[in-house]
């Protein structure tokens, strides 16, 4: 079995594997765990035998050193809420299943290099793509508003700047009992009184944030902390918290946005075509 063999077989797992990620992340709103740590045990060992089939030891290195600078970069990039602890987890799977750029000489694939690691390509490919899927994505929700189906010509409306925040915030949060709510829900500001919340939310040590209000509803409110939602142990709590009485029966949520199907497209980019920003690059020296 040649090189180019092995690394097509990698390159054709992680498509699977992201696939099923999006699968998920579209139908549940969630990335499994064991789906990424799974990907990340198959890079590790599919370039551990590379390193002992050629007898060099940059393979399984590229791979780990690729792991670690990715979920580092990915991870901090999670703490500024730009993305979910599962995108972090498949951004960093595929930095260890891949950790550089791909030549598959039988099949003719060359794509654009670029000077940092692959993984940085597919997440640079990922924000740029993710545009369309956003834009669909919005329209779809918007479409199913029942702003919409009550009032046919409320578009027309959508230049009042008030109008439009309204439809805005009606279409990306909605209401629902806390008994369906799910690991990775983005929680919108909940006002309460008692401080005693306070106590067992820090208790928790989760993704929940408490905040003091200056608003007439509650002295304080708290929201989830980043665009990675709420973690199961904080899932729990509200929801034993609301069976007990502290807390009401419904909480507003954020419709967050499936950015898995983005990084899949960002892949096929990046190893059929290469890298955007270098591509982008190039042509406008070309033209310069």
């Amino acid at each position: 079995m040649n090189f180019s063999t092995i690394f097509l077989i990698q390159i054709i797992i992680t498509m699977l594997f992201c696939i099923l990620a999006s699968i998920y992340d579209i139908r549940d709103n969630f990335v499994p765990e064991k789906l990424c740590y799974i990907l990340v045990l198959f890079g590790l060992v599919s370039n551990l035998i590379l390193s002992l089939i050629t007898g060099n030891v940059k393979f399984i290195l590229a791979s780990i050193i690729s792991m670690v600078i990715t979920y580092s970069i990915t991870y901090l990039l999670w703490k500024l809420k730009m993305w979910g602890g599962g995108d972090v987890r498949l951004f960093t799977a595929i930095a260890t299943v891949i950790p550089s750029g791909l030549n598959i000489d039988f099949l003719n694939v060359f794509p654009q290099l670029s000077i940092y690691p692959f993984s940085f390509s597919v997440v640079a490919n990922s924000i740029l793509v993710s545009f369309p899927f956003l834009v669909i994505f919005v329209c779809h929700l918007i479409a199913k508003n029942e702003a919409f189906k009550k009032h046919p010509f409320y578009l027309i409306t959508l230049l009042n700047i008030e109008n439009l925040r309204k439809i805005i915030h009606s279409t990306l949060n909605k209401t629902i009992p806390i008994s369906d709510l799910k690991e990775g829900n983005i929680v919108n500001d909940f006002y309460f009184d008692e401080e005693y919340i306070i106590e067992l939310i820090n208790d928790v040590d989760g993704n929940l944030e408490v905040c003091e209000s200056k608003s007439d509803e509650g002295k304080y409110y708290f929201k989830s902390m980043s665009a990675g939602g709420i973690t199961e142990k904080d899932m729990y709590l509200i929801k034993i918290m609301s069976a007990q009485g502290f807390i009401g029966k419904y909480i507003s949520i954020k419709i967050s946005y499936p950015f898995t199907p983005a990084i899949f497209a960002g892949l096929l980019v990046a190893v059929f075509y290469g890298d955007i920003i270098m591509l982008f690059a190039k042509n406008l020296v070309l033209v310069v």
